[in-house]
Parts: structure tokens; C-alpha cells; sequence
């Protein structure tokens, strides 16, 4: 008897497969496969023209707000000139030593309170993980002032962080999403390769850095590329934290140099494709680890 053929189908693991039997659709050509082309291609649209924008504006000699344009019609690169001339490559540099600092000991913070929050237990322990996450639900404005003032005279030690890198870093070191988004994923590390490494005397340290960090790879991509975002996109602390316009992040800087009227739209342009530049690389060198620890999640069971 010949063997029975079957259809040609889609591995059932894959996430094309799964996708495409939610929303109903067919691999074969027909409406289906028709309807998904012009969603994609509005998409794409959607996100990825604005951005062309912005590139073609930055590299035209005569940019103008009411004529965008996906190629430049007079190349140059006058507008990064002038951009020199306004500073913003000072204040690009300040917005990258802020964004790394700030990371960095976002990163480290968010670890080994993870590390506390998930694998260890201790009185009071849902008291800190709410007062964590309430902190994501208090607006930069209310806290806005307040910070201001302790900035300006730090408790206890009764010095001024204004005007220095501190006083951006210290405050976005800790970001309850991150801390979170890595308790939560240290928590499905099964129990039993900490109880294995114990067993072989295995130290508090070690087991962190060797042990539980290594498997949390996906979840540092997440926070790596959010934490990123989330410093770099400040605008009201490197405001109230600067004594001078020297001391701005190209955030700020950028703001300010929109008012002012002898600036042209190129010269904003080409600081925008600036601003934009760093977030795509972090993006782009990430996203491998940023999609493995969001969908995690969902492929468990």
C-alpha cells in the first residue's frame, strides 16, 4: 500500500504558522494573501516614511517643513555644518555619557533587585515589589520639583548635583519596569539548577553572575533597549539638572534651538537624524535578545 501524502504545512511551532492560523490566512495566493500585502505595505508606510523624511530633509539644501520630499533634491551636507556650529555635537556627546552612565547603572540596579525580589524570600517582599512598580505610575511632572530641590542640596551629604553628569544619572538608575520586567523572568528559572549549584557550593555571587544571569540574556535585551529609550528620551530632568545651555542633552538642545527663528528646518532635521542614529543601533544590536525575551513568555507550555 503507497504511503498517504500529505499537504505541505507549516511547522506547528513556527511563529509564521501560529500567526497566520489566528488571523485566518492562507499561504496559497488569493484575497487573503492580497489583504496582507496592503497591510504590510501601509505599515510600512505608517513608520518608515517619516523617517525617510527626516533622512532626506537632513541631507537637502533647501529643507522646508511644507515640502517633504523621500529624496533629497539638492544634496549637501551644510546642515551637519551648521549643526556643528550650533553645538549639538557637544550635546549629542553629553546625551551619549548620560544615556551609557544612566544604563549601565540602571542595568546593575535592576539585576540585584531582580535577584532579591525573585529567588530570595523575606518579610515585606510584596510591600517593596509594589512600592517598585508605583513608581511607574508617577508622572515626571509631580516629581518634578521635588527632585529639583534635592539636586540642588543632596540629604545628608549637603552638597549640589546640578551641572554635573550625576545629577542625570543618579535618578534614572532606578526604573521599576526593569526591575520588574527581571524579577519576573528570573522567577520561571526552575528551582532546581539553584538547588544543584548549592549543593556544589555554589556562592551568592556566583550563582548570579554564572549561574541565573547567563539565562536572563533575553530579558537584559529587553531592558537593555527600553532602559536605552527611556534615558535617552529624557527631557525634563537634564533641564532642571543644568546650570548652563553646556550642560544640555541634545533633547533639550534641539528644543531650544526650534524657537529659535534664525535656525533653519534643515539644521533641525540633520539634529533629529542625530538623535535618531544611536536609538536604531541600540535597537538593531538588540533586538535578537528583545524578541526572544518578549515572546518567552508565550511559548512556555
Amino acid at each position: 500500500m503507497s504511503p498517504t501524502r500529505t499537504r505541505p504545512y507549516p511547522p506547528s511551532g513556527s511563529a509564521g504558522a501560529r500567526f497566520d492560523t489566528a488571523l485566518g490566512w492562507s499561504p496559497r495566493l488569493g484575497p487573503n494573501m492580497v489583504l496582507r500585502a496592503v497591510l504590510c505595505v501601509l505599515v510600512f508606510c505608517i513608520f518608515a516614511l517619516p523617517f525617510a523624511a527626516i533622512i532626506s530633509g537632513a541631507f537637502d539644501r533647501n529643507s522646508s517643513p511644507t515640502d517633504i520630499s523621500l529624496l533629497p533634491k539638492t544634496f549637501t551636507l551644510q546642515n551637519f555644518e551648521a549643526a556643528a556650529q550650533q553645538g549639538l555635537w557637544g550635546y549629542l556627546l553629553n546625551s551619549l555619557v548620560v544615556a551609557g552612565g544612566g544604563l549601565l547603572l540602571q542595568m546593575t540596579v535592576s539585576v540585584f533587585a531582580a535577584y532579591s525580589l525573585s529567588r530570595r524570600k523575606f518579610r515585606g517582599q510584596a510591600l517593596v515589589l509594589l512600592l517598585v512598580l508605583m513608581t511607574m505610575m508617577l508622572p515626571e511632572e509631580i516629581i518634578g520639583i521635588p527632585l529639583s530641590l534635592v539636586l540642588g542640596d543632596l540629604p545628608l551629604l549637603g552638597i549640589s548635583l546640578r551641572g554635573t553628569v550625576l545629577a542625570v544619572i543618579l535618578p534614572v538608575g532606578i526604573w521599576g519596569f526593569s526591575i520588574f520586567i527581571m524579577s519576573e523572568f528570573m522567577k520561571e528559572i526552575p528551582a532546581e539548577i539553584e538547588e544543584a549549584a548549592r549543593l556544589d557550593g555554589v556562592g551568592e555571587f556566583r550563582m548570579l553572575f554564572t549561574i541565573i544571569l547567563p539565562l536572563c540574556k533575553p530579558a537584559l535585551g529587553v531592558i537593555g533597549i527600553f532602559g536605552f529609550m527611556m534615558v535617552w528620551d529624557q527631557y525634563l530632568l537634564p533641564l532642571i539638572a543644568a546650570n548652563d545651555p553646556g550642560d544640555y542633552t541634545l533633547t533639550v538642545a534641539l528644543s531650544v534651538l526650534r524657537n529659535d527663528t534664525t535656525v533653519g528646518p534643515g539644521v533641525l532635521l540633520a539634529g533629529a537624524l542625530m538623535a535618531m542614529v544611536p536609538s536604531l543601533l541600540v535597537y538593531l544590536f538588540l533586538q535578537r535578545s528583545m524578541i526572544r525575551g518578549i515572546t518567552s513568555g508565550a511559548t512556555k507550555g
